[in-house]
């Protein structure tokens, strides 16, 4: 047999079953060798016979230990006889790390309760994550009213140009489209009671309560928020953040305030925005289905909507820009330092933003409803 090829075969013995290997049990030879272990029917007690053995690596004696563990033989129980002395301190060097080595088991199922004790734990983490981001960007906030040079002028206006001049366009075309809508599906029901008149009614107090504020605030989570969480995510992944932090900056100074105060005052005036276009997309609509010229749909419009309403839209501005920049800009801090985690982290704000906006207008609606406003 050459040196370079491997094999093994089984004969009976006084102490028991002998397995003989023959050749050089080396990596490039144990597909082969693995083959004919495996059609063997090792049977305890085993003695390995090593005499005519030329060669053995650490990947052979592995393959010999699993072997018998695969048969059921316990690897530690097996004696050696003929090996010289190279060849005996390799295979009792795999084989007591083998035996520290702790088998791996399969992970069992988690039951549906342990399941919903998992989802209950890790959203109260997220909750206190997001809680003590706002914290810290409040006391962000008050350390730039006490020091005003520490808020950066340049980084507000360029924030400021992205989040509210370059999104006026599909803030406006969405809400035109909405007030079409909204005006068209009120005035199919309206004609059949010969109210066509109170259509203006429904779409000036909804457009500018309800629908333009949480309208304009969902596409923010999605444009914003989301442009938030994938800047800052990259910048911690070229480790951007740290070389801040290196230089003596606070990226809560840097990189937050910055984004949260542009972000609050956009949101008011793209809600403004929303209110107009929502009520000309309505106005386009009156006159050929219901009748109503631009003239008397603005002056019933005039007599319909309190400015109570616009200033209650309004009003919830500011506190949806300021937990959808506060979501975007921690789950962009928090992102682990890979690729794919910056597009979950994106994907998860947009979803966490859009539901904070309609919990918070379902508080706003209770409170307001107490206020009797």
């Amino acid at each position: 047999m050459s040196e370079e090829t491997c094999g093994c075969r089984l004969s009976a013995s006084d102490t028991g079953t002998m397995l003989h290997v023959t050749g050089a049990w080396r990596l490039n030879a144990l597909p082969t060798a693995w083959r004919d272990l495996r059609a063997l029917r090792l049977t305890s007690p085993l003695v390995i016979d090593g005499s005519r053995l030329h060669a053995l690596d650490s990947a052979g004696a592995l393959t010999l230990l699993r072997a018998m563990s695969d048969s059921g033989l316990d690897p530690m129980q097996a004696t050696l006889q003929g090996f010289d002395e190279t060849h005996r301190r390799v295979f009792e060097d795999v084989r007591k790390r083998l035996a520290g080595v702790e088998s791996t088991s399969v992970p069992r199922k988690p039951r549906w309760l342990a399941e919903v004790g998992k989802k209950t734990s890790d959203l109260g983490a997220l909750l206190a994550g997001h809680l003590s981001f706002l914290g810290a960007t409040i006391s962000a906030f008050g350390e730039a009213l006490i020091a005003p040079r520490r808020l950066r002028g340049k980084e507000l206006t360029t924030q400021f140009e992205q989040v509210c001049l370059n999104a006026i366009p599909v803030v406006a075309l969405v809400t035109l489209l909405i007030g079409v809508t909204i005006a068209y599906l009120l005035g199919l029901q309206a004609e059949k009671y010969g109210a066509n008149i109170f259509v203006v009614d429904g779409v000036g107090i909804g457009m500018t309560r309800e629908f333009a504020p949480i309208i304009v605030a969902t596409i923010i989570a999605g444009r914003s928020g989301a442009a938030f969480t994938a800047q800052l995510g990259a910048m911690r992944l070229t480790e951007e953040i740290d070389a801040i932090r290196t230089l003596g900056l606070s990226p809560m100074q840097v990189l937050v305030v910055p984004r949260v105060l542009a972000l609050m005052l956009a949101l008011p005036l793209l809600v403004f925005v929303g209110d107009v276009m929502g009520i000309v997309g309505a106005m386009l609509v009156a006159e050929p289905m219901l009748g109503l010229t631009p003239i008397t749909f603005l002056e019933r419009l005039h007599e319909a909507l309190d400015i109570t309403h616009v200033w209650v839209g309004l009003g919830k501005a500011p506190a949806f820009a300021l937990f959808i920049a506060v979501i975007g800009c921690r789950m962009g801090f928090t992102v682990e330092r890979d690729t794919r985690a910056v597009g979950l982290a994106t994907t998860s704000t947009v979803v966490q933003s859009i539901v904070a906006v309609i919990l918070l207008d379902a508080a706003f609606a209770v409170l307001f409803q107490e206020l009797d406003w």
